[in-house]
C-alpha cells in the first residue's frame, strides 16, 4: 500500500467532483493524488484503429486536465496519473488496495466508455480491501448550518476501523462528529412494550452506554475533536439518509464477506450511498 489519495475518472461530472474531492483530501493528508483513467472497451481487431485512437487521446485529454485542475487548486499537491485496461471494477479494486483511499463519483457515464456507474461502485465498495469514499456531482445546501461528519454504528459488531478513520477525518478537517446507533425492540417485546413502556426506555438507554462507552477511549486520544453521540428508535438506513442531509462527510461500515454471487454490500450501507446527498465513505471491518 502506498500513501496517496486515488480516484477514478471517466469525464462524468460525478468523477469531476470526486476528483475535487479527492484532491482537497489529498492536500488535508499531505500525499500525493492519482488519477487513474479506466479504459473498458472489446480489445478485438474488429476495432477500427481511428476510434482506438480516439479512445486513447481522449483518456490522455482527461488525465492531463484532471491533474492540472488539482495542481491549480492545490499548488503543493503532488499529483501523478495513471491509464489502466481491463475490467472497470477490477482494476478500481486494485487501485484501492494499493492506497489509502480510493474515490468515485456515485453516477456515471454508462454503456461502453463511463465506469463510474451504480453497479461498477457498488462492485468496489463490495470487494476493496481499504476506505472507498462516493462523491455526488451536485448537493443541495445543508438544512442547516450545523455540519461535521456523521458516523453509522452498529454496536452489534466490532467497529475499531471505522472509528479510527472517522476521528482521523475529523481532526484533519477540524469537524465536529456525531455518531448514531439505532435500535429496535425485539418482536416478543411487542405486547409488553404496550403494557409497560418503560420497556423500550431501558432497551434505549442501554444503546445509550453501549455507545458512550465505546467512543469513551476515542475522546480520550483525541481530545479535540468535538463529540456527540445519540441513539434512536427505528431502522438505521432511514435514519442515516435523514442525518447525511447536514453533513459534509458520512461514514458507514461494511462487513468482509462474500456470496456465491459476489462481494455483499449491506442494505444500510447501500440505501446510505443511494440516498445520501454527502460524500459516504464505506469503511472495510
Amino acid at each position: 500500500m502506498t500513501a496517496q489519495v486515488t480516484v477514478g475518472l471517466d469525464g462524468s461530472d460525478e468523477s469531476l467532483a470526486a476528483a475535487r474531492w479527492a484532491a482537497g483530501e489529498a492536500d488535508l493528508r499531505e500525499v500525493p493524488l492519482r488519477l487513474v483513467h479506466v479504459e473498458e472497451w472489446p480489445n478485438t481487431p474488429e476495432i477500427p484503429v481511428a476510434h482506438a485512437r480516439a479512445l486513447y487521446e481522449r483518456a490522455e485529454t482527461l488525465l492531463r486536465e484532471g491533474a492540472e485542475r488539482a495542481r491549480k487548486e492545490h499548488p503543493e499537491l503532488e499529483v501523478a496519473t495513471e491509464r489502466a485496461r481491463g475490467r472497470a471494477a477490477d482494476e478500481l479494486v486494485a487501485a484501492a488496495d494499493e492506497a489509502d483511499l480510493l474515490v468515485l463519483g456515485s453516477r456515471g457515464l454508462g454503456g461502453v466508455l463511463g465506469f463510474v456507474v451504480g453497479s461498477v461502485s457498488l462492485a468496489v465498495v463490495g470487494a476493496a480491501r481499504r476506505p472507498v469514499v462516493l462523491v455526488r456531482a451536485e448537493r443541495p445546501d445543508p438544512v442547516s448550518s450545523v455540519r461535521g461528519i456523521v458516523v453509522g454504528v452498529d454496536l452489534r459488531h466490532p467497529c475499531e476501523p471505522l472509528l479510527a478513520f472517522a476521528f482521523e477525518e475529523a481532526a484533519r478537517r477540524h469537524a465536529p462528529l456525531r455518531f448514531l446507533s439505532t435500535w429496535t425492540a425485539p418482536a416478543s417485546y411487542g405486547y409488553a412494550a404496550v403494557v409497560d413502556p418503560g420497556i423500550g426506555e431501558e432497551l434505549g438507554a442501554g444503546v445509550r452506554v453501549g455507545l458512550e462507552g465505546l467512543l469513551s477511549p476515542w475522546r480520550t486520544r483525541y481530545p479535540g475533536t468535538s463529540v456527540t453521540a445519540k441513539a434512536v428508535v427505528g431502522s438505521a438506513a432511514p435514519q442515516m439518509a435523514e442525518a447525511s442531509r447536514e453533513a459534509e462527510l458520512v461514514v458507514v461500515g461494511r462487513r468482509a464477506r462474500r456470496l456465491p454471487v459476489g462481494p455483499h454490500v449491506g442494505h444500510v450501507t447501500q440505501a446510505v450511498i443511494h440516498h445520501s446527498p454527502a460524500p459516504v465513505a464505506v469503511v472495510p471491518l
